[in-house]
């Protein structure tokens, strides 16, 4: 099972040019693909309903997607008829088969002066494969502050952590004659976290590593895969101001799972030849 997660940036890549078609191509051999920064009549992208364009482009994939928010850009009334029209920005989660279900999980923000701060969320998909049921998240975290990203590094960790109890987006369907979905311990966490591997919150979600056994494996942290299978100089963002300066090229996109799948990670790499965004795509392959 082939996995991804891919920061799109509103569809603009290296080249500041608007292209979907590229970005599908990219990713279309996975069974599971994670996207952030999936915009509905963003300014900066000419209005385009990406949501509409991806499935257009990958028709052959079941998918959801979680809006953030929902600002009004131009609603208007036009012969009597009220004609709605918000800028949105969130998540999709898109699979080869069935998604049996999903929430958007809005994450903890504070107001912010000076840099603009947007809702961020989590989107929750459970989807069963061929390692049984599993939910899969679509994350994208705060840019500008490490203490907010701490915030919804804590939220989150609760609802990955706490499932079962908590019952998802939906329990109790015997009421209305729907067969009871599973409540499974094991996950994956894709997305563009914005932060670096080691910072607070870093170990605030995948631990701390022992000075002698190195990163401990249990329940109650997040594995980082790339960490769990040894792969080093893994840089999935580049500055499209200075594309060719090393330097300024960091690890912020990440694919985490649960502790009850870190045996079924087998490898792990990013698309260096993508240029569809100024994110490059993060891969795993589980079996």
């Amino acid at each position: 099972m082939k996995l991804v997660t891919y920061n799109i940036q509103y569809g603009i890549g290296l080249d500041g040019r608007y292209d979907v078609g590229r970005i599908a191509d990219t990713v279309r051999d996975a069974d599971v693909i994670a996207l952030q920064e999936v915009t509905r009549n963003n300014p900066r992208n000419g209005g385009r309903d990406m949501v509409a364009e991806i499935g257009e482009a990958l028709p052959d994939y079941f998918a959801v997607y979680g809006s953030n928010f929902e600002a009004n850009i131009g609603s208007r009334v036009e012969d009597g008829r009220a004609i709605t029209t918000t800028f949105q920005l969130g998540n999709m989660v898109l699979s080869k088969t069935p998604i049996h279900l999903s929430r958007n999980l809005l994450l903890p923000r504070s107001r912010s002066f000076e840099m603009m701060n947007f809702q961020r969320g989590a989107l929750e998909a459970l989807i069963e494969t061929p390692l049984g049921f599993i939910r899969f998240y679509s994350i994208h975290l705060d840019h500008r502050s490490p203490v907010e990203r701490a915030s919804q590094i804590q939220f989150l960790r609760q609802r990955l952590l706490n499932y079962a109890l908590e019952g998802g987006a939906l329990s109790g369907v015997a009421e209305i004659g729907l067969p009871e979905l599973p409540h499974p311990e094991a996950f994956v966490g894709m997305g563009d976290f914005n932060m670096l591997a080691g910072s607070p919150e870093y170990i605030e979600l995948a631990g701390r590593p022992d000075h002698e056994f190195g990163m401990p494996l249990t329940a109650d942290f997040a594995v980082d895969a790339a960490v769990r299978l040894d792969v080093a100089d893994l840089a999935t963002w580049v500055d499209p101001k200075r594309p060719e300066d090393a330097s300024r090229h960091k690890r912020i996109d990440y694919i985490f799972t649960s502790a009850s799948l870190a045996r079924s990670l087998k490898r792990l790499w990013v698309d260096r030849q993508a240029v569809g965004s100024d994110h490059l795509p993060v891969w795993a392959e589980l079996g």
